[in-house]
């Protein structure tokens, strides 16, 4: 079966739906495609709750991205029996958790978005396919005609593959999925000091030196229940494992500081004056409900100690990556049984049984997320890189910013923070600046009509690491949005808007009129 449109966006993570929302507001036809049955990626499917900057409540977002955020407040406002006091609080913070000013339930920030997705499609500017993963590319010299999909539905709607046609394609896939189908010029792992000049870098290029990827999980803690899982099948191998770079065996208190590497010592409530593990993702708070209508607190156990770098789960071969993802989920499993049995406790005693999983809160049958958190993509090799030196605070010794940029397509915070690699490195945690999105990162250096909408603009391997957050890939995908839409009514490509400053200037206006920060006000 074939169809046509104007705008094809080939995944539903954040990018995805930010690019499907900018688009079709200007009455492009477009149709996003989602492999699973829920849209939202990193914030719901991953269950990932928003990693954000310390100026989030005021600035460094795109108005789009400030909507969806005080959708969600209003949402718990309107639907959950809160106190008087918690739902007048402005800056509520549903879970509590530390890791963000809003620690929400995935299953809300879905709802959230598909009610943002829901006029879009009624006005018949938006169509949303569930199900559906790129199997094919058709292409014309620099240019990609239509996308071959594959259906994971039980009853597939459609009696062959569907193709579909499209003036524009976006990948916002969380892989980069579309870039080797279509033979676009990419780039995996960590890149060589040679070609980046970044102080970090790797001496010789190591494509397959990969972020782990975490497989998270909801954790609901009964002090007087007993929850205890069967015993996971490799639980004696992960019990035993200790990481070359680690101070002891994963699955224990003792992890590392990202940014001194040095060991610290973790608990799970922070009852002997540790940092609280269960309070770091935490999404569910009682406190903030009358006590006999209080749940059970609930977290998302994304933790050092589930981080998963012993292989990749792209760009090797099929069977070993599905080997990986299963192992990523069972070193979950095995962590909560850790927790469950063996989990050292304050008053000498070991382990929590009280803690089990909700699969209420992930929309699984299990309690884990319907798919790993992959922090690190394929990325274009883009008419500009951004790295190291442009954003670290350390290359711009008395800066208060990144290095400008003339074509700033957005703005973002975070450090540059990556996790344990499948290539056996410890944590590189580094200070970032406030920066911007230049639109070179998100020109293909060859095709015409692709273009990044994820965690797959040019970055490098470290930049990456503060590119890939909640509020920055949603910025990427509406400013990506934002082009093609503008492109198809201006009748001109994206490699002319980056190389025009009259188009640019244009271009730039309309992504302020849209509600992207373009420069940070500090």
């Amino acid at each position: 079966m074939e169809i046509r449109t104007q705008l094809l966006i080939v995944g539903g993570g954040l990018g995805g739906c930010a690019a499907a929302l900018a688009a079709s507001s200007l009455g492009i036809r477009t149709i996003l495609t989602e492999a699973s049955d829920w849209l939202g990626g990193q914030l719901t499917a991953q269950a990932v709750p928003p990693d954000e900057h310390r100026w989030i409540e005021e600035q460094g977002c795109t108005r789009r991205y400030r909507a969806l955020r005080e959708a969600i407040r209003d949402y718990y406002r309107r639907y959950y029996p809160l106190t008087e006091t918690a739902r007048a609080d402005p800056f509520l913070n549903p879970g509590g958790g530390w890791v963000s000013r809003l620690c929400h339930e995935p299953k809300v920030a879905l709802a959230v978005l598909n009610a943002m997705l829901a006029y879009p499609q009624m006005a018949g500017t938006l169509k949303v396919l569930y199900h559906l993963y790129p199997v094919g590319v058709l292409t014309e010299g620099d240019f990609i005609r239509a996308v071959q999909f594959g259906d994971l539905s039980f009853e597939s709607r459609w009696d062959d593959d569907l193709v579909i046609f499209a003036d524009y394609i976006l990948d916002a896939t969380e892989t980069g999925e579309l870039l080797p189908l279509a033979d676009v010029e990419y780039v995996t792992g960590a890149e060589s000091q040679r070609e980046t000049g970044e102080p970090h870098a790797k001496p010789e290029a190591e494509p397959l030196n990969m972020q782990a990827c975490t497989w998270c999980f909801a954790m609901a803690y009964d002090p007087d229940g007993d929850y205890t899982i069967p015993k996971p099948r490799h639980y004696a191998r992960w019990r035993r494992f200790q990481p070359p770079f680690w101070p002891g065996p994963l699955l224990g208190w003792v992890d590392v500081n990202p940014i001194t590497l040095e060991p610290r010592r973790m608990s799970l409530f922070g009852e002997d004056g540790t940092p609280s593990l269960f309070a770091y993702r935490q999404i569910v708070n009682p406190a903030l409900y009358p006590p006999e209508l209080a749940p059970l607190p609930v977290t998302i156990v994304n933790w050092a100690q589930n981080d998963y770098f012993l292989g990749n789960l792209f760009e090797v071969p099929d069977e070993e990556a599905q080997r990986h993802e299963w192992e990523a989920m069972e070193l979950s499993r095995c962590l909560l049984y850790w927790l469950q049995t063996e989990a050292p406790r304050p008053d000498g005693g070991t382990g929590y049984p009280g803690l089990h999983l909700r699969p209420d809160i992930t929309g699984t049958d299990d309690g884990f997320a319907k798919m790993p958190y992959m922090r690190e993509s394929r990325r274009i090799r883009a008419r500009f890189t951004i790295c190291e030196q442009h954003v670290s605070a350390a290359c711009r010794p008395g800066a208060t910013l990144a290095e400008p940029f003339h074509d700033s397509v957005g703005v973002g915070h975070y450090r540059i923070d990556l996790h344990p690699t499948t290539g056996g490195d410890n944590y590189l945690d580094i200070e970032a600046l406030p920066f911007q999105i230049p639109l070179g990162a998100l020109i293909p250096i060859r095709v015409r009509n692709l273009l990044p909408a994820c965690k797959n603009i040019g970055t490098t391997h470290i930049t990456n690491g503060c590119y890939r957050v909640h509020p920055v890939e949603w910025n990427i995908g509406e400013s990506a949005g934002l082009l093609a839409a503008f492109c198809l009514l201006r009748k001109v490509e994206p490699h002319q808007v980056y190389e025009t400053p009259t188009l640019l200037q244009e271009y730039q206006g309309l992504l302020r009129r849209e509600g992207i920060q373009l420069e940070w006000h500090l």
